[in-house]
């Protein structure tokens, strides 16, 4: 059986609750506040089946800030988010037990660039990530494509994560197509049958 690590990406307060979310958010807002309760549905059904839960943070503290970030948001009056110390970087609905790893990206996308986080994943034998949190399109594509690159299957929980510019059926698809992602949600199988994995190596599809 292919080990298993749910990750649990950036599910804090300043992505998905209060004003700033939900200024930032083009959608429905109460699909924020979906997204939050089923990953915290996902992580109880991961530990209740033994299955590893890794949580991931963002920090964006201008300090953590490269060149480029900190040009990027003079140009568009952005504003640091998820400050450390700050409610905004707090974990939403759901947090970290004892004994769970946390990992943190100091202004970056992909969980891949916290320290140790790729270490922690090789020395526990996983195999496939299961991907829930915020956003689609950003830190769990980011994630995900690096994932892909380095040999893991992965799997997105699709009523777990939301896009913030792009729609969620479009960059879905888009893992589903580059990335072999399987889309499953939060209470169905998380890892694709064979009859699944077969048609996923049915000639014909383009890369």
């Amino acid at each position: 059986m292919t080990a298993t690590a749910l990750v649990v990406v950036d599910l804090q307060n300043d992505f998905c609750a209060g004003p700033r979310a939900l200024a930032r958010y083009p959608g429905d807002p109460t699909r924020l506040e979906a997204v939050a309760a089923n990953t915290a549905l996902a992580v109880s059904r991961a530990r209740a089946h033994g299955t590893e839960v890794v949580f991931v943070r963002f920090v964006g503290d201008v300090e953590h800030q490269g060149p480029s970030w900190r040009r990027r948001d003079r140009a568009l009056g952005k504003r640091p988010k998820c400050l450390e110390g700050s409610w905004g970087a707090e974990f939403r609905m759901v947090s970290p037990e004892p004994g769970e790893r946390v990992f943190t990206k100091r202004a970056c996308f992909d969980a891949f660039l916290s320290e140790g986080f790729e270490r922690h994943l090789v020395s526990r034998g996983v195999e496939r990530l299961v991907l829930a949190g915020l956003y689609a399109d950003v830190c769990v594509d980011s994630t995900a494509r690096t994932a892909f690159q380095k040999g893991f299957h992965i799997t997105v929980l699709t009523d777990c994560t939301t896009g913030l510019h792009l729609q969620d059926v479009d960059i879905l698809r888009f893992m589903r197509v580059l990335y072999g992602a399987y889309l499953a949600t939060h209470d169905h199988p998380w890892t694709p049958s064979e009859e699944e994995e077969r048609a996923c190596r049915t000639p014909g599809t383009k890369a």
